[in-house]
C-alpha cells in the first residue's frame, strides 16, 4: 500500500509516517512545504529519525501542476491529508492565504485522487468547525450553522469538497475533526508550547479571559491511532466525519498549573480580554469513532504535559530553538 502524507515533516504528520512506517505492507511519501510558520529546522529534525526509504516531496498544494505530477508518479492507494495553515488567530489576519492554502490545495489534491484513481482520502478537520456550540459534548450529528474564524470556515469547506468527490467520483473520503492535539514536536504557536517556553524562562504569558475557557485536549499518539483506523475504514457511508478529542476537557487556569508543576516553576502572568474568534469550550463526543475507528484515548493531560516538557528541554539542548 502506497499511502501520501501531506504536512508529513509537521507535528501530527511527522509521528503519523512514523507509526505507518511499522507497517510492513506500506511505503509512504511526503508532502511538505517546509514553510516559515515556524523554524523549518524543527520539521527537518522530525524526519532525521525516519527510515531512509521514505521519498520526501518539497512544494505547495497551491500549485496544481506539482500536485497531479506526485499523484502520477506516485499512483497512492490512499491520502492522509494533514497539511494546512493552522491557527485562528492567524487566520483573522491573513484569511486569504487559508484559504489558498486550505481550500485550493485539498482541491488539488481531492482532483488529483481523482484522476489517478485514489479511493481513499483521510481529511484532517478541526473541532472549530463547531463555533460557539452550546450542546455539550460535540456530536457529528450536531448543525453547524455558523463558523466563527477563516480557520474554521477553510475546514468547513474542506468536508464539504470530501462529501462532493464521494458522491460524485467515488472516493471514500473520511474526514477527522481533530480537537486540540498536543505532545512532543507540537507547533511552537500553541498554548502549551508557548506557555512551557515562557514559564521556563522566567518571562510572563497572556491569558485571555478568566481562565474558565476549556479544550478537550487529545495526546499525539492517541490522535494517530484515530488517522490510522481511518485509513482501515472501509465501511459505512462513502463520506463520513469523526470527532478525535481526548474526552478530557480541561481549564485554560488547570493547563497552566499542570505547566506549572511539569516545569517547576511558577508562571507570571499578563491577564487580557477575550481573543475575537475563540470559542469558549470545545467537548467531543467519541463514541462513534471508538465504535468505527478502534479510537480510545488513553493520555490524561497530567501524562502528556510532561511529555512535552522532556522534548522541549531535549530541543533546546540540541541548539533548536523552539519558537
Amino acid at each position: 500500500m502506497h499511502i501520501l502524507v501531506t504536512g508529513g515533516a509537521g507535528f501530527i504528520g511527522s509521528h503519523t509516517v512514523e507509526r505507518l512506517l511499522t507497517r510492513s505492507d506500506t511505503r509512504v511519501t511526503i508532502l511538505d512545504s517546509f514553510n516559515d510558520y515556524y523554524n523549518p529546522a524543527i520539521k527537518r529534525a522530525n524526519l532525521a529519525g525516519l527510515a531512509q526509504g521514505v521519498q520526501v516531496r518539497e512544494g505547495e498544494l497551491t500549485d496544481a501542476a506539482f500536485v497531479h505530477r506526485i499523484f502520477e508518479e506516485g499512483r497512492f492507494d490512499a491520502v492522509i491529508h494533514l497539511a494546512a495553515r493552522a491557527g485562528v488567530r492567524p487566520s483573522i489576519a491573513d484569511p486569504e492565504l487559508y484559504m489558498d492554502t486550505n481550500i485550493k490545495g485539498t482541491f488539488h489534491l481531492l482532483e488529483a485522487a481523482r484522476r489517478t484513481g485514489c479511493g481513499h482520502f483521510v481529511f484532517a478537520s478541526s473541532s472549530s468547525v463547531y463555533g460557539v456550540n452550546k450542546k455539550v459534548p460535540f456530536s457529528e450529528e450536531d448543525p453547524i450553522l455558523q463558523t466563527i474564524s477563516p480557520y474554521a470556515m477553510t475546514k468547513m469547506a474542506g468536508e464539504q469538497m470530501c462529501s462532493n468527490y464521494s458522491h460524485l467520483h467515488g472516493i471514500r473520503t473520511v474526514c477527522l475533526r481533530f480537537f486540540t492535539v498536543y505532545g512532543p514536536r507540537q507547533r511552537p504557536d500553541l498554548a502549551i508550547s508557548k506557555f512551557t517556553r515562557l514559564i521556563e524562562d522566567g518571562q510572563p504569558i497572556d491569558k485571555y479571559g478568566d481562565g474558565s475557557t476549556a479544550r478537550d485536549y487529545t495526546f499525539i499518539s492517541d490522535i494517530v491511532d484515530g488517522i490510522l483506523g481511518a485509513v482501515n475504514y472501509r465501511s459505512g457511508p462513502l463520506c463520513d466525519i469523526f470527532n478525535l478529542g481526548g474526552s478530557q476537557t480541561v481549564t485554560l487556569n488547570d493547563l497552566i498549573a499542570t505547566i506549572e508543576e511539569a516545569v517547576g516553576k511558577k508562571a507570571q502572568i499578563r491577564q487580557l480580554p477575550d481573543q475575537p474568534g475563540d470559542v469558549p469550550l470545545t467537548s467531543a463526543e467519541v463514541s462513534k469513532a471508538v465504535r468505527l475507528l478502534n479510537f480510545r484515548p488513553t493520555t490524561t493531560i497530567a501524562q502528556g504535559v510532561p511529555e512535552y516538557v522532556r522534548w522541549f528541554r531535549d530541543m533546546r539542548a540540541r541548539g533548536l530553538t523552539v519558537c
